[in-house]
């Protein structure tokens, strides 16, 4: 009996050894916003299956599988103002900013992920979160002369001896203008303290080399215009080496006639930029990755 008494102590106290070490090398929960977060960004293959035929029909989408350091990660936000001259794309923006892009932007700040407001030149230097205003001073007192434009500004402006080219004046440019005045960021997305706005492709250049950022996620408008030529854009800054994501449900082109029913000029730019070396994302894809939940 005392051997057996002995024998059942040396159990216990192995049992309980067994699971205090574990619980010591047990390793501690993970805080989920300093994970990276899990997304399937989608392309388009210029390339068809084996055994196929080498035709366009048989051509489509693929997706990757991405593990985003959310230290590495920014979304910019392009020209989200209040309103648009047109009665179409105003309409339609209105409804993306309130129904996705409000959302994703909330899901973003949540995680604590860097925001980065682009909302144009005029409207971006009148903010207080512009981060080239210092910058600019310093170019003024320290900035070598530029070389001579070219090609020169009487070309470039169709003035003087090149007016012939130019396009005709419209008569209803002072409506136009007229209806854009004193534009701005939308409220529904104003940049909240610590928000780096920027002008150009330089100053957001600069910025995502100080702060280590690799991967843009680009919500904003119009889809066929600024989202794609901004300096500033999906195009000059994929040139630049970034990793580029178009968040496909939170933009808009401006449609013509001819596009306006099923909006092809939208959805043209969006498949453009994936057959050119950038991807796309839902943004209920990317907020469920944000808040843990995995690649969709």
């Amino acid at each position: 009996m005392e051997h057996f008494g002995k024998s059942l102590l040396c159990v216990a106290l192995l049992a309980c050894w067994g699971v205090t070490g574990a619980a010591q090398d047990a390793p501690a929960p993970q805080d989920p916003a300093a994970q990276p977060f899990h997304i399937r960004p989608r392309y388009y293959r210029w390339y068809v299956n084996p055994g196929q035929e080498w035709i366009e029909k048989n051509l489509g989408y693929a997706f990757l599988d991405w593990k985003v350091p959310r230290q590495q990660a920014a979304l910019v936000l392009v020209d989200v103002w209040d309103r648009h001259y047109i009665k179409e794309p105003k309409a339609r923006a209105e409804k993306i900013i309130q129904e996705k892009i409000r959302p994703l932007l909330a899901a973003w700040r949540r995680g604590g992920l860097e925001v980065i407001h682009a909302p144009a030149p005029p409207q971006a230097t009148s903010e207080p979160g512009w981060i080239g205003r210092g910058e600019k001073r310093d170019a003024a007192r320290t900035g070598p002369q530029a070389d001579a434009p070219w090609p020169p500004p009487e070309f470039r402006n169709k003035t003087g001896p090149y007016r012939q080219f130019a396009r005709p004046v419209e008569p209803m440019e002072p409506e136009r203008l007229k209806r854009v005045k004193g534009l701005c960021i939308h409220p529904a997305v104003r940049p909240l303290p610590g928000e780096a706005v920027i002008a150009t492709g330089d100053e957001l250049h600069r910025y995502c080399r100080e702060k280590g950022i690799l991967f843009l996620f680009y919500v904003g408008f119009n889809t066929n215009a600024c989202i794609l030529l901004r300096d500033y854009g999906t195009i000059e800054i994929g040139n630049r080496g970034y990793e580029v994501v178009l968040v496909r449900d939170c933009t808009t082109g401006m449609e013509s006639f001819e596009t306006a029913d099923q909006l092809w000029q939208t959805r043209c730019a969006i498949q453009f930029l994936e057959m050119f070396g950038k991807y796309s994302i839902t943004s209920d894809e990317l907020i469920h990755a944000l808040d843990g939940g995995g690649a969709r």
